[in-house]
């Protein structure tokens, strides 16, 4: 299927969709003229989200599922594919953070981290992607971090960020005869609850933990939520059809 015949009922899933970057990007690909299957862990969460698009004119569906379960992801799926329809867009955006220095990181916060990022984006791509090959069409977004270069105090969440990078490769190689591009999108700071609750961590007043990245970084300002959808609408739309396998640096500089 060509760039000119990419279905015309176009279906998205966001995950981690109720707040920050993935309800920002689920808003975005509405106005795209997507139909938005809004996941998050909690469906009731989801509401704010789902409300914006639909006040905007636009369909969303709220799914409560775990990302890292897979006969939920499963059923989250299929439940999508019957009350939107078949998905050709998806965005792995779930995250949670467990930060600690190594020497003092529990093994369940390590599992965790990596279950969320590493396992749930399999469970998810594995599981749409047989509809986005039917369709001869399909886009799959994965959300790393500049994190995957390094950052002390999250050996879990660098690994988990640095492997979706692998995984975006490979899958582009996969899927890439069927129609369907695999890229990334590594946010740097941007102003979210996860990075507030990270200087609240730290004991540090958030306006101040944000005036010191800005202050770093090359664009002086820190990043919002639209930042990033605006990166993903790039790589959902049928434009993007001959870029697959890339990572996207959205942070304001060569490191955010």
């Amino acid at each position: 299927m060509s760039e000119s015949t990419a279905p015309a009922h176009r279906v998205a899933i966001v995950t981690g969709a109720a707040r920050g970057i993935g309800a920002a990007t689920a808003r975005r690909l509405a106005r795209d003229g997507f139909a938005v299957a809004v996941l998050d862990l909690d469906e009731a969460a989801c509401a704010d989200t789902v409300t914006a698009i639909e006040k905007d004119g636009g369909r969303a569906l709220a799914v409560g599922v775990d990302v890292a379960d897979a006969e939920r992801v499963e059923s989250a799926v299929a439940r999508v594919a019957a009350e939107l329809g078949p998905p050709v867009v998806l965005v792995n955006n779930a995250g949670i953070t467990r930060d600690n220095l190594l020497f003092k990181m529990a093994e369940a916060d390590w599992d965790a981290v990596l279950g969320v990022h590493l396992r749930g984006a399999f469970l998810m791509s594995k599981a749409a992607q047989a509809h986005m090959t039917k369709a001869g069409w399909g886009r799959i977004v994965n959300l790393s971090s500049v994190s995957a270069l390094g950052n002390r105090g999250q050996a879990n969440y660098s690994t988990a960020k640095a492997g979706l990078q692998g995984f975006t490769k490979t899958l582009s190689i996969e899927l890439g005869k069927f129609g369907v591009t695999v890229n990334a999108v590594a946010p740097g700071f941007i102003v979210t609850e996860m990075t507030e609750a990270t200087a609240e961590r730290l004991g540090v007043p958030f306006e101040e933990f944000k005036a010191k990245r800005a202050a770093v970084t090359p664009v002086p300002r820190v990043g919002e939520p639209d930042d990033i959808a605006h990166a993903v609408s790039f790589f959902a739309g049928e434009g993007a059809g001959f870029v697959t396998g890339q990572v996207l640096y959205v942070a304001g500089g060569p490191r955010g």
